[in-house]
């Protein structure tokens, strides 16, 4: 039988983890189906609308025309960072691009009701010290969050810069003068050295594809396109009193919908939750920061926070947890299970006594997460149904302290399908097991697109030396050196996170780091009269190689629950590695090897070259 240790965990026996691998996989084969990623669709039709711009009218100009330094692709924390770093550097010639109205990219368009960040805003918000921001709260909601994106722009004298409601229509590569031309849907036509693309890993919405769905006849959008105008209310959470009527339902149950449940639970006459898949909830526990403290941080915290975080998070040690939350807690426990096992046993450390380690925590703590549900929801029926029966980081995790909450509302109803996803929609509603639920109003809460074809999730096609398209050069998976270079495109930088530190707990980690490193190289190739900068085939092809030779993530366990951590529960080709891998040492080991190789200043891997000198051919 279970026990309870001195500091709180629960210790299960092994008869009960045996149990438990069971119920893990009975529960995960009700989900598994043969379409993966493919299960959802593009917003087309009467959907279509949903990747359009609710919040800033299009204002007409002129096309632009001009020549510049660098173009920058998205205007959301990676182009802010970037062009941040390009500041600093000197750099003052270049456009920031973006589809939405202003600057902030996810923190733009989420502005549903509940909107906040699930990682601590003090490693979580970049170039918070460099601005001056101060963080009311350990978990920050959206609207401050989209605030701190406009102070970086601010402080930076990026607004000057930025072309917004622009979307790119083709990329194309001038060998003979070393540019690329960019093309926009105003009829733009600028001439950029260099380009650099941070389009975010989950940017573009995406529906799931119940049949039946464009026939709903009552209102229907995405969370990320929330329509205050139809519900009431305002992102900075004022009531939503034109739902005091309305029958809502919400499909899914990830960490957006976590989110905005609570106060849909609060406004709608009745809210019904169409789950396939329950999220893990574990304590939140916000709180308002202290300013006297955060006044009193010594010069260089942030560094030293963000380090500290990806270090406990993936499994490393230092002397103190700073951030002390959900994310470095299970890395904690098991690596002090590690540390605990080797000093009993007297074995070797290897990935063996390291996956039995990562085991036994994770199931001590889901055990504590299910009995959580247990302790808050009222109903037993309904606790049971909230349950998550899957290991922690098969689905992303979710910190939270009102969902759970909501269920205990009267007009609340969870609709659990058994990992079959709603049967299918009609006019009037939603069908589940035989049963019809008339609406009033459907949300989508069913996410973005992930580890889909990089040309579809950006919307244009990006040509290269020689006619080669990006689609094709990435037809057998991602190739890249650092996630950054790719053979074939002089001049072109991606930005993100995968191929390179893959922190996924705390994806603007990546994007500051990515930032620094393509200015670096911008700033090498002005000084040094360079007008072309390339990776060469050998070195993206090593590069490439060690991801696809890296061995399989927790990330894609095919033993997991489906979800877009795990390539929806198929198994992961070497393709779809490339598509999601990341540095086999880890994001610390990555953040430490790419500071080394910038300041190097030889950047090893990347030809540099005057126009017209011949390029390295690909093996």
């Amino acid at each position: 039988m279970s026990t309870t240790t001195a500091d709180g965990h629960v210790h299960l026996s092994q008869e009960e983890r045996d149990a438990l691998r069971a119920k893990y996989r009975r529960e995960r084969d009700k989900r598994m189906r043969s379409d993966g990623n493919d299960q959802y669709i593009e917003p087309t039709g009467r959907y279509a609308h949903f990747v359009e711009d609710p919040y800033t009218p299009k204002v007409e100009r002129k096309p632009v025309t001009d020549e510049v330094t660098v173009a920058f692709i998205g205007g959301g924390f990676a182009g802010l960072c970037t062009g941040a770093r390009m500041k600093q550097a000197g750099i003052e010639d270049f456009h920031i691009i973006e589809g939405g109205g202003d600057f902030g990219g996810v923190w733009y368009w989420n502005r549903y009701p509940g909107a906040m960040c699930d990682t601590a805003a003090m490693v979580y918000l970049p170039l918070v010290e460099e601005v001056g921001t101060r963080p009311t709260m350990k978990y920050v909601l959206a609207p401050e969050i989209w605030r701190h994106a406009l102070r970086i722009a601010e402080v930076f004298e990026l607004r000057k810069n930025a072309l917004f409601s622009t979307n790119i229509t083709q990329l194309e590569w001038d060998d003979a003068d070393s540019r690329w031309i960019v093309h926009t849907d105003r009829g733009d036509r600028i001439r950029a050295r260099f380009v650099a693309m941070g389009l975010g890993p989950l940017h573009k919405p995406k529906l799931p594809g119940i049949p039946g769905i464009e026939s709903f006849a009552g209102h229907a959008f995405h969370t990320s396109r929330w329509d205050y105008g139809w519900t009431g209310g305002t992102p900075d959470g004022a009531p939503m009193t034109k739902l005091a009527d309305k029958r809502v339902g919400i499909i899914g149950t990830g960490a957006t919908a976590v989110q905005c449940i609570p106060p849909l639970g609060r406004d709608a006459k009745e809210l019904f939750v169409f789950q396939r898949t329950p999220s893990s909830i574990d304590v939140r526990n916000n709180h308002p920061l202290d300013e006297a403290w955060f006044e009193s941080l010594k010069p260089g915290w942030q560094k030293e926070w963000l380090m500290n975080f990806a270090t406990l998070q993936t499994g490393g040690f230092a002397e103190e947890d700073l951030v002390k939350d959900g994310w470095t807690d299970i890395a904690i426990r098991v690596r002090d299970r590690v540390v605990r096992d080797l000093g009993a046993s007297g074995s070797i450390l290897d990935m063996a006594t390291i996956q039995k380690a990562f085991e036994d925590s994770d199931d001590e703590k889901m055990t504590e997460i299910r009995a959580r549900v247990d302790a808050i929801v009222k109903d037993p029926k309904t606790a049971a149904l909230l349950k998550p029966w899957y290991r922690q980081l098969c689905k992303r995790p979710c910190f939270h302290d009102e969902y759970l909450q909501a269920f205990n509302r009267p007009g609340v109803h969870l609709v659990d399908t058994d990992g079959k996803g709603v049967e299918r929609i009609d006019e009037k509603g939603a069908w589940v097991n035989g049963v019809h639920y008339d609406l009033d109003c459907l949300v989508f809460a069913s996410g973005f697109e992930f580890a889909t074809d990089f040309t579809r999730r950006a919307g244009f096609e990006t040509v290269g030396r020689g006619g080669e398209k990006l689609s094709d050069h990435w037809q057998d998976g991602m190739r890249t050196l650092h996630g950054i270079h790719v053979h074939g495109f002089p001049n072109l930088f991606v930005v993100g996170l995968v191929q390179g530190g893959g922190l996924i707990s705390n994806i603007t980690h990546n994007l500051v780091e990515a930032g620094t490193t393509i200015t670096a190289i911008v700033k090498h190739a002005r000084e040094t009269g360079q007008e072309q900068v390339e990776v060469t085939p050998d070195a993206e092809s090593a590069w490439t190689q060690q991801i696809a030779d890296a061995p399989q993530s927790f990330l894609g366990n095919p033993e997991c629950t489906p979800g877009y951590y795990n390539n929806e529960g198929r198994e992961m080709t070497r393709r779809d590695k490339l598509n999601v891998g990341s540095y086999p040492l880890g994001p610390v080991a990555y953040f430490q090897y790419i500071d080394d190789w910038r300041k190097s200043g030889k950047f090893a891997g990347l030809t540099f070259r005057r126009a017209h000198a011949p390029a390295a051919k690909a093996s």
